[in-house]
Parts: structure tokens; C-alpha cells; sequence
């Protein structure tokens, strides 16, 4: 993004003139931290909003504007900011000690929960987040099948060790990103998911792959849909040919469903990588699935089998505070109602802020699905109605392959003027703690936006 388009965008002026507290910190971020930014999707030009605090649906920055939040701790905050009943858990545990070194109950009723919220979690392992744990889903089906390769799709997010750094976000074609070896992408088969017909083609011309990796929901948490009947489809086809099915529901997993997608759709996967919700909003992540695979972990069960241990270390697996928020989390999505709320609040959303699209006669759409939003600022100018849009027929190059960067840039900047925080992709994570004020509030700060933007020519009519 050039100087002269920061400087001539009215919006990015109203920015600034809203947030000279967070231009200061970033000033002195940019000092001692890359970008000044501890992870690359705050990164926003100018500068990123620096957040004071935040409670429900709202967070409030340095400067004391107040925003609708949708970031929502990139996922993690189903119930919102400062729930009640997980504030009281991690207060209760901090005075009681952060980090045992030792075994402990609430790990115990933690992994009951998530066996109870999703029948196929036989075994539980947890780690610190969900790249750790892709990263062991992987190691365990290469240990359980003998075998090497993995099917990946483009587009589909992992994590950022390197078995997974290419295909979601760039290299697209599978080449190894810098900094990472190209043999961690040689290993990885990089496929299509518009259509399942490339992955019964792959598992049939290669006897060697160990694991099929998938996010349920579709790329980027639904970015990107899975066309219909392609999970079914997988599952059966990986089944038969004993390749483990590992759904990444670090994302989904509680919030497609209480059971995330796959209880929703009634696929029961080999393996599934959890993070973000699992975890109450604290760091951790698990590594949850059959016990067949699992048990290589099992010390006694593996030597009983004359086999060697898969190896998992983790200083913070487990860690108190994050179970304390874990299992309070876990026991109030068990109820339902906080699904139930979100997904109220998420339909509502859409339908207002396409109502927003066609009042404004702008050729945008908002889509998704539960608590989730994407908003399609259709860089190719392509003829739709936003009242009537269907994601899945553009598949990955018509949806994330043809992300416009800058106009997302400057529809997050028009969005914390008119008093509303998105993610970058753009679109958001609804919590239960939306309620009609704010989604209301959110409606209207679109609205703003979006005239904002039709002003400076960056929406198509």
C-alpha cells in the first residue's frame, strides 16, 4: 500500500484522527517487535489498533473508542470478552498456582468434556496450541500407518510449522515457503477441494500417503465451502483404504456445532486438531481421536506392543490456568445456549449487512454459516446479488485465490471509524455475547463503511 493512497483516502485521515494513542504505541512497537505486530494477522497499515480492555461484545482501545469486536480473540471467545464464569475459574486457579509440573484434576475433567461434546474423541492429548497440535496429528498417523505422504488442500490452514507453511496463505503451487526445507512440502500432495474427484485419484495412484488434512468447514474457516456430500465422500474413501481422516477444527470445533462440524455433519473423522474454543482463551490446543492411534503415546500400552513411543513433550500441556478456563468454557457450550445465541447473532448479521449491499446498490456479499461472516468484496467485479449469492460456485480461485489486500486493508479502517473491529480476510467470529445492540450497532457501521468506500471508488455499483 503506497503513501499516496494512505494520504489521499479520507478514511484512512478519519483513522488517524481517531487513534493517536495507538499510532504513538505503534511507533515505539516498531522499535522491538518485525512490523511492530506479534502476529502477522494484526498487521493493518497504518498501524493496528492498541486495545485497553474489553468485555461481551465490546473492546475499547488507548484512545477510548469503543468497537464491536469480531476478532473475538481470533476464535477463542465463544462466550466474549471477560465471561463471568471463566474469570471466576482463572481466578480461583492463579491464587491456587499456575504451573504444577504435575498431573492434575482439571485436565482429567477437561478431556471428559471434549469425549462428551464429540463421540469420536476417544483419546485426548493436549498441547499449546493448535499448530502443536496439527503437528503431532501428523507425526501420529505417519507412526500408526507406516507411511509418509499427506494429502493437503489449497487454501486450508494449519498452522505455521513447516510441514503446513505452504498452500494456505501463499504458495499456492506447494513450493516451500522461505526459511522452511523443501523436503517438509515434498512430503505434502497439494490438491483442489472443489471437487472430491482429485483426492480419489490421488489415494488411488499412491500407496503411500498416511493421512488425508482437511478444515471441515472449508477453507479458512468457510472462506472457501466444501462443495456438498465431499466429507461424506472423503470419509468413506479414506476409510477403505486405511488413510487417517484428520479434520483441523480449531476453528470450528465447538462453534459449527457443539460438537463442531463434524458432529453437525455426522462424519466422524480419525483424528481432530483442536484449538481456540477447547481452550476457554487462554493458550492450548489437543490432539483428539481414535484410541488405536492415540495410544502410541501410551507408554506401557507401546512397550506391551514391542513398538517404539511416539514422543510429545509440551511445558505448557495442560497448564492450570488454561484448564480452569477450559472447563468452564467447555460446561457452558454443553448447555447449547451459547451456540444457539451466536448463531442467532450470525444470521441476523448477514441478513443485515446484505440488506446493507442492496440498499447500497454496492456488488459486494456477505456469507457463512453458525457464527461465522466472509465478506466478498469481489475483486473481479463479477455481476451478483448479495441477497443471492452462492460462494461455493467460485471455489478457491474466485474466493480466497482472488483476495484485493488493499480494499480489505481499507474496508478494516472505514469498520474501526464507524466504531466496528473485523478481521483481515475481512469477515469475523460472532460471540454469544453479540446481542441485538450490537449487531445492530455493527449494521449500522457498515452502512457507514460502505458509503465511505463507494465514495473513494473502491466498491463496484
Amino acid at each position: 500500500m503506497t503513501d499516496t493512497f494512505l494520504a489521499n483516502s479520507a478514511v484512512i485521515n478519519d483513522f488517524r484522527n481517531k487513534t493517536p494513542g495507538s499510532a504513538r504505541l505503534h511507533a515505539a512497537a516498531s522499535d522491538v517487535l518485525p512490523s511492530g505486530i506479534a502476529h502477522d494477522s494484526r498487521m493493518l497499515s497504518p498501524y493496528p489498533i492498541y486495545v485497553d480492555r474489553a468485555a461481551g461484545p465490546y473492546k475499547w482501545d488507548v484512545d477510548g473508542n469503543e468497537y464491536v469486536d469480531y476478532f473475538g480473540g481470533h476464535g477463542a471467545l465463544l462466550l466474549g470478552h471477560s465471561h463471568p464464569a471463566i474469570v471466576a475459574a482463572v481466578q480461583a486457579q492463579v491464587a491456587s498456582g499456575t504451573h504444577y509440573g504435575s498431573c492434575h484434576a482439571l485436565e482429567v475433567r477437561w478431556a471428559e468434556l471434549i469425549r462428551r461434546l464429540m463421540p469420536a474423541a476417544e483419546n485426548v492429548r493436549f498441547t499449546s496450541s493448535g499448530t502443536e497440535a496439527s503437528l503431532l496429528a501428523l507425526r501420529l498417523a505417519r507412526a500408526h500407518t507406516g507411511k509418509s505422504k499427506v494429502i493437503r488442500y489449497i487454501g486450508h490452514f494449519h498452522g505455521w510449522h513447516d510441514h503446513v507453511a505452504a498452500g494456505a496463505n501463499s504458495h499456492f503451487d506447494g513450493s516451500a515457503p522461505i526459511g522452511t526445507l523443501a523436503a517438509s512440502s515434498d512430503n505434502m500432495q497439494f490438491l483442489s477441494a472443489d471437487s472430491l474427484e482429485p483426492t480419489l485419484r490421488a489415494l488411488d495412484a499412491n500407496d503411500d500417503i498416511a493421512a488425508v488434512i482437511l478444515e471441515p468447514g472449508g477453507a479458512s474457516w468457510g472462506q472457501v465451502p466444501l462443495p456438498a456430500g465431499f466429507l461424506t465422500g472423503l470419509r468413506a474413501a479414506t476409510a477403505a483404504r486405511g488413510v487417517v481422516l484428520i479434520f483441523d477444527e480449531v476453528v470450528t470445533g465447538f462453534r459449527l456445532s457443539t460438537g463442531g462440524a463434524q458432529t453437525r455433519d455426522g462424519v466422524a473423522p480419525d483424528l481432530t486438531v483442536l484449538g481456540k474454543i477447547v481452550a476457554g482463551g487462554l493458550p492450548g490446543g489437543a490432539v483428539a481421536g481414535k484410541r488405536a492411534i492415540l495410544e502410541q503415546l501410551d507408554f506401557a500400552r507401546m512397550k506391551a506392543m514391542g513398538r517404539e513411543k511416539v514422543a510429545h513433550q509440551g511445558t505448557f500441556n495442560a497448564n492450570p490456568l488454561a484448564a480452569a478456563a477450559a472447563v468452564a468454557m467447555l460446561e457452558e457450550v454443553a448447555t447449547g445456549e451459547p451456540n444457539a445465541r451466536a448463531d442467532h447473532a450470525g444470521h441476523r448479521l448477514r441478513t443485515g449487512m446484505n440488506q446493507v449491499l442492496k440498499e447500497e446498490r454496492a456488488a459486494w456479499a456477505v456469507y457463512g454459516e453458525a457464527s461465522m461472516f466472509h465478506i466478498f468484496t469481489n475483486p473481479r467485479r463479477i455481476a451478483l446479488d448479495p441477497m443471492d449469492f452462492d460462494a461455493c460456485s467460485l471455489g478457491f480461485a474466485g474466493l480466497k485465490g482472488a483476495k484485493d489486500a488493499a480494499t480489505a486493508n481499507k474496508l478494516r479502517l472505514a469498520m474501526l471509524v464507524a466504531g466496528v473491529d473485523i478481521m483481515g480476510a475481512p469477515g469475523g467470529l460472532i460471540s454469544a455475547a453479540h446481542d441485538d445492540p450490537a449487531i445492530d450497532r455493527t449494521i449500522d457501521g457498515f452502512r457507514r463503511a460502505v458509503r465511505m468506500l463507494k465514495t473513494e471508488g473502491d466498491i463496484p455499483a
